[in-house]
């Protein structure tokens, strides 16, 4: 049985995380970690070899539902040059962590945060926000820059050593990595965001799916498991009749593999017969007009070598959809496709002038609408 931990740590794997939980073991306080994972970021896989490396307890947290309701009432700070909402992606992180911290029976929360490093979420002025909308503040030690900041109730108590803490900040990487040194890192792992919302060709992909509500899917709005989908394969919209239709199709064994285990009851799958080729999910794809659904086969077929092989000898090819066969002149199919960056990225900024032009409601007037 696990000791009740002193401290939870939000823990993403990366360095700073790493020396945060080494420096807080280092007074011999007990520290268990916590991995948020969800569709935009997290390497659940990952943490039976980081439990091996760095000697950590680490727990895991699927965020994944909550960080859907998040995008879709919209981040209340904004997002940021993507569509990346970090300073309530952290405020959500931390409200996770503290119904751990209660769960575990541990005394404070801990992060790998360093002022200034990154613009939108570890400015001074947000990491005095961040706690205090979260509520934790007074609770939530930042060990690596923890000298630039008031003091903690843990460290008020006595139960951590201020003098032993940090004043890490700036972008730069030399202190920690000299500090990666000092504790004997057998591995120091390579900077990176890694969060999917900051990269453009994701967030083009997220966008729609926040926007463009898709024929014959579930109402209520885009879930964990759609923005998953969003991530997998060649990723098509078109718009037909005043309605959207959203195709996936897979470019490689593992792309189909993850759409045949994401179709729902309401999905369609198409698939070559006779041939060998990707598979394809048509969301909520068995309330399609047959037109669409036909557009959709062929555009599926045109991914397939084979399939455009025969197509060039004057051969049809048959596709699969369900029990329906569908046959086709493999090639591409007008209106489908995804919106350039800029495209998106003009339509997101258009929201968020609309957003901040609109006042906002009391607070009672918010809680009373959830």
């Amino acid at each position: 049985m696990m000791a009740t931990p002193d401290v939870v740590l939000l823990f993403s794997g990366g360095l700073d995380s790493i020396l945060a939980a080494r420096v807080l073991a280092a007074q011999g306080l007990t520290v268990r970690c916590l991995h948020c994972a969800s569709p935009f970021f997290g390497e659940p896989g990952a943490v039976p070899r980081w439990r091996r490396l760095h000697g950590l307890d680490i727990d895991v947290a699927d965020v994944g539902e909550a960080f859907a309701a998040l995008l879709r009432e919209r981040p209340e700070h904004g997002f940021g040059k993507a569509l990346n909402p970090c300073v309530d992606c952290k405020i959500l992180l931390l409200r996770a962590a503290r119904r751990h911290m209660e769960s575990v029976g541990a005394k404070f929360l801990a992060s790998g945060e360093v002022l200034g490093q990154r613009p939108m979420s570890q400015r001074l002025d947000t990491l005095h926000l961040i706690p205090r909308e979260a509520g934790v503040r007074g609770l939530l030690l930042r060990p690596l820059c923890a000298r630039h900041l008031p003091p903690t109730e843990a460290e008020e108590s006595g139960l951590v050593d201020r003098e032993r803490l940090l004043g890490i900040s700036g972008r730069g990487r030399g202190d920690q990595l000299a500090l990666a040194r000092e504790f004997g890192l057998a591995e120091i792992p390579t900077p990176g965001g890694g969060c999917r919302l900051t990269e453009r060709e994701n967030a083009r992909r997220y966008w729609c799916v926040l926007t463009r509500p898709p024929a014959g899917a579930p109402a209520g709005g885009p879930a964990a498991r759609d923005f998953r989908l969003a991530g997998t394969g060649r990723q098509y919209w078109r718009e037909a009749g005043g309605r959207w239709h959203w195709l996936c199709v897979g470019r490689n064994n593992r792309d189909n593999e993850r759409l045949a285990q994401a179709a729902g009851p309401e999905d369609a799958l198409l698939r070559l017969v006779g041939l060998p080729g990707p598979l394809a999910l048509a969301r909520g794809g068995l309330g399609w007009e047959r037109p669409v659904l036909r557009e959709a086969a062929a555009l599926m077929a045109a991914c397939a070598p084979r399939a455009r092989d025969a197509a060039r000898h004057g051969a049809r090819v048959s596709v699969a959809v369900g029990a329906l066969r569908l046959d086709v002149t493999p090639g591409e199919a007008p209106g489908w496709g995804l919106p350039a960056w800029e495209d998106a990225r003009g339509e997101i900024r258009a929201e968020m002038r609309d957003r901040a032009a609109t006042p906002a409601l009391p607070l009672q007037a918010q809680r009373e609408q959830l």
